[in-house]
């Protein structure tokens, strides 16, 4: 008896395992606020988060000459955008840049420009490419060539357009918000959230930035 009752638990034993092993965990329904489309941002494996020290750099601007954001000890901070001549988004976004550099480099806060894109890739973001479609739209910032893709690696960036932008202190450059400029690259009269604009007004007024990530549409950086 004893062993039929040791059998007879060892099946049902068995029996639970094999259940238990074909059990599938149902995934939890996750939401977000943040527009999705084909061009949405992946989570980039590396980079800068908010309250990351960034990097300084040196990167030749269209007028041949280096920049780095040491030449601009006056600054509050930085608005640093990730671009580029092809991509549509990029081009979207070209006068809201000006406007933002327009709106806040008085301010302390100026756009830094930089084009992270290899031109053996995609010829129309060459060196000489970027000079042209800077004078041509008027760009009243610098337009720095990451030569070499050194740069954007380290700050995360995956999109273009992909901003970060830079708060000064204690001698330091601090990561105060990634992302996306604002919520409608198709139409900016259809703007309803400025992110870039929000966060920028928060540290000129010394408040909490409302919202410090959001994600980067744009088109993909190019790479060999």
């Amino acid at each position: 008896m004893k062993q039929i009752a040791l059998l007879a638990f060892a099946l049902l034993g068995l029996t639970a395992c094999k259940k238990e092993a074909t059990t599938t965990e149902t995934p939890i329904a996750t939401t977000t606020t943040e527009t999705t489309s084909p061009a949405t941002d992946e989570t980039a494996v590396s980079g800068y988060t908010i309250g990351s020290e960034a990097m300084d750099f040196s990167l030749k601007n269209i007028d041949n000459k280096m920049v780095s954001l040491a030449d601009y000890p006056e600054a509050k901070g930085f608005i640093v955008i990730f671009t580029c001549n092809h991509c549509p988004y990029a081009k979207a976004y070209e006068s809201r840049i000006i406007a933002l550099n327009n709106k806040y480099a008085s301010k302390g806060y100026p756009v830094i420009a930089i084009n992270p894109n290899d031109p053996s890739v995609q010829p129309e973001d060459s060196f000489e490419k970027m000079q042209e479609r800077a004078k041509e739209k008027g760009f009243n910032f610098p337009y720095l060539l990451d030569e070499g893709q050194k740069i954007y690696p380290v700050y995360g960036a995956t999109k273009t357009p992909h901003v970060y932008i830079l708060n000064k202190e204690n001698g330091k450059n601090i990561v105060k918000y990634i992302g996306a400029i604002d919520n409608n690259y198709e139409n900016e009269k259809d703007v309803s959230e400025r992110y870039v604009e929000d966060a920028v007004n928060a540290l000129l007024a010394g408040t909490p930035i409302k919202t410090t990530t959001t994600v980067a549409i744009g088109c993909t950086i190019k790479v060999k």
